[in-house]
């Protein structure tokens, strides 16, 4: 799975990753178990945060009956069912969330948007300091197709979480695009996708800042919680910033 390089910067490092946690939303339109080649990148990374200690978890949002919305439940908006509750659960648990898609008509998966509006839907939760409750959590992005578009679905996935407020590292996107039209995908044979240098070298990046930071934040108890509570603003607080109100 990973070559010579990748093997020995996981046996070198110096870091102790033991205590964080990683969910991958692989937003394939392709239920389980059918091959899916966006999986196929996610294993790379999933693989050198393993070997340093990380607990990881991988999903299919398609494999659940997820409903359409921007609210925490949408049971309590007239669908009969949502399954997205228990993912969320799995999302606020995770120190580093990947969200990962295929590429159709240059944009990201319907999965993958929909998996966005129901993340928004709990952004406006708050931590026991106040914050949006997605700060002091970390976000990347993996990307696969035969067309183009990775860097405008990074673009968009990557803005949507720091806008909800994940904290995204330096290169934190990585990518693999065949020959643009009908041909061979990440995982098939003859495609040269798990070799190519490029895609596994933004890979590798990717994956190690992800954990630099997540370490980094959590190590620093977190965002620090000045100029930034929602809680305190909407309490009158202005912080820093002349509110003539309160003079």
């Amino acid at each position: 799975m990973l070559n010579e390089l990748q093997e020995s910067w996981c046996s070198q490092s110096q870091w102790d990753f033991s205590d964080l946690k990683a969910l991958f939303l692989n937003c394939t339109l392709k239920p389980s178990p059918a091959l899916s080649h966006t999986e196929g990148l996610i294993r790379i990374a999933r693989a050198i945060m393993e070997k340093n200690g990380v607990t990881v978890e991988s999903l299919r949002p398609v494999d659940h009956d997820i409903a359409f919305g921007v609210y925490p439940d949408m049971t309590e908006h007239g669908f009969d069912k949502d399954e997205w509750p228990a993912i969320q659960e799995k999302v606020m648990a995770a120190d580093v969330l990947v969200v990962t898609t295929p590429i159709w008509l240059g944009e990201k998966s319907s999965v993958c948007t929909q998996v966005i509006e129901r993340l928004y839907a709990s952004s406006s939760l708050l931590n026991s300091e106040g914050q949006y409750a997605y700060y002091g959590k970390v976000g990347g992005c993996l990307v696969t197709g035969n067309e183009d578009g990775a860097k405008h679905c990074s673009m968009n996935v990557l803005y949507s979480l720091q806008h909800l407020g994940y904290v995204i590292p330096p290169q934190a996107d990585a990518a693999w695009l065949g020959e643009a039209g009908p041909g061979p995908s990440y995982l098939d044979e003859g495609s040269g996708g798990p070799e190519n240098d490029f895609t596994n070298r933004n890979t590798t990046f990717m994956t190690w800042n992800l954990l630099h930071l997540a370490r980094m934040i959590k190590d620093a108890g977190g965002i620090p919680a000045h100029g930034n509570q929602r809680s305190l603003w909407e309490a009158g607080c202005r912080f820093d910033y002349d509110n003539p109100e309160y003079r």
